[in-house]
């Protein structure tokens, strides 16, 4: 190969964004986005999070666990607001993934919730969450670990 030939090869992969980079997960009919969660201060006990879960099946499938070693539990939960009042509550039967739709884990919607956190979630760390679906199995997804606050994931950890 070339000098010119290597610089070029050395610039495409310097110019490619990382999101380029961040690859979905297919598990049976589901796939899975790059999952992400917040940076969380020294002392926080829990953190929340989000990702995308597209069921391209004829069948309805259910998230029904997590598990995380940087968790000393983590739960399923909805958020909702209704008449100005804010609930969260723990999904005990799992999130639903009807066949043929996708369903968004994200702030103020449904998302994982870890709890009992061992230590502070650190912005730029990328951690493993392990989902349990009732008919596809389990997988292990990378959790990338964003800046207190943020709102979606940023691009160089593949917003979608």
């Amino acid at each position: 190969m070339s000098l010119i030939s290597k610089l070029a090869l050395a610039a495409i992969v310097a110019l490619t964004p990382l999101s380029a980079l961040a690859h979905d997960i297919t598990l049976g009919s589901l796939t899975l986005s790059p999952g992400w969660t917040r940076a969380t201060p020294p002392n926080a006990q829990i953190g929340g999070g989000f990702l995308t879960i597209a069921n391209n099946g004829s069948e309805d499938d259910r998230l029904i666990a997590v598990a995380a070693p940087f968790s000393g539990h983590a739960e399923l939960h909805e958020m909702s607001v209704v008449d100005n009042v804010m609930t969260m509550r723990h999904m005990e039967g799992g999130i639903p993934i009807p066949a043929g739709q996708t369903v968004e884990l994200k702030p103020g919607a449904y998302h994982v919730m870890f709890m009992d956190l061992t230590g502070p979630l650190k912005q730029g760390d990328t951690l493993t969450v392990t989902l349990t679906f009732e008919k596809a199995g389990s997988v292990e997804v990378p959790f990338n670990v964003e800046k207190i606050g943020a709102k979606e994931p940023s691009q160089e950890h593949g917003a979608h």
